[in-house]
């Protein structure tokens, strides 16, 4: 892709290598990373960090500049599903008083689109705009699913099935098993599988009742909140979804999975 878009898909290309990675990459770690010559990699970067995309620190690193994380920012705000849940979940934080989540798949993985603070916040590793594993996170298990087969087999395909604890879904059988009895209740739990101390219950936004666009979910820490004890948000956590969904409708999402 980056090659058929010219240079404009190397330079968004290389952002994305800088964007994705969990601390500032240096010139010989980026081109480890990727095809480019070296020259052209160099200059790439350059321009990036002329226009601010990019920033360079002292020891020649680069990472996210200004410009770009106001850009995600001002993204993040104007998306149309989180501008169309914001209310929900506005309301669903203040009459839970937990944690609450909107997330949706992206290319195999769970996309946090917005995120409400416990009225006692406890920290986590979601937050807006950051990218985790579906295999193991409520929302994730809440979309995946109500995929159609051939979409929950792409979106199977990506899972690392890493073990995160020792609750952790590690095989796709398991996983499978798991999926079968979401669809059936129609919700999904996350029994400290990506989190220990963490646990959530999630439900599926659909659009139709093969295509889930998004997921919603309360989670709380072990220590204030059993599963059962947020078993008694379902219904309000399902009618949430559900008027999510309805004012989804409007607008046009991608099927999910790929």
């Amino acid at each position: 892709m980056a090659e058929e878009d010219g240079t404009i898909g190397k330079a968004v290309a290389v952002l994305d290598l800088v964007a994705t990675a969990d601390r500032p990459m240096r010139l010989a770690e980026l081109g480890a990373r990727c095809d480019f010559p070296k020259a052209t990699l160099h200059r790439l970067l350059q321009a990036l960090t002329r226009q601010g995309m990019l920033m360079q620190d002292a020891a020649g690193a680069y990472s996210a500049g200004l410009r770009l994380v106001r850009l995600a920012h001002n993204a993040w705000n104007t998306s149309d599903l989180a501008h169309v849940a914001r209310p929900h979940l506005d309301q669903l934080s203040a009459e839970t008083g937990a944690t609450i989540h909107l997330a949706q798949l992206d290319q195999g993985q769970v996309l946090y689109l917005d995120k409400r603070n416990a009225a006692h916040p406890v920290g986590m590793f979601s937050a807006a705009g950051k990218v985790g594993p579906a295999y193991c996170t409520g929302v994730g298990k809440a979309i995946l699913a109500f995929l159609p087969p051939a979409a929950l087999e792409q979106a199977l395909a990506r899972q690392s099935f890493h073990r995160f604890t020792p609750a952790t879904l590690t095989t796709p059988e398991d996983l499978r098993a798991d999926l079968a009895e979401i669809r059936a209740r129609g919700h999904a739990y996350d029994r400290e599988e990506h989190e220990r101390g963490i646990i959530c219950i999630a439900a599926p936004i659909l659009a139709t009742p093969t295509h889930p666009i998004a997921a919603l979910s309360v989670t709380a820490p072990t220590r204030d909140a059993t599963l059962s004890a947020l078993k008694l948000h379902l219904p309000l956590l399902k009618h949430s979804a559900a008027a999510i969904a309805a004012e989804a409708a409007l607008w046009r999402f991608p099927v999910q999975g790929g």
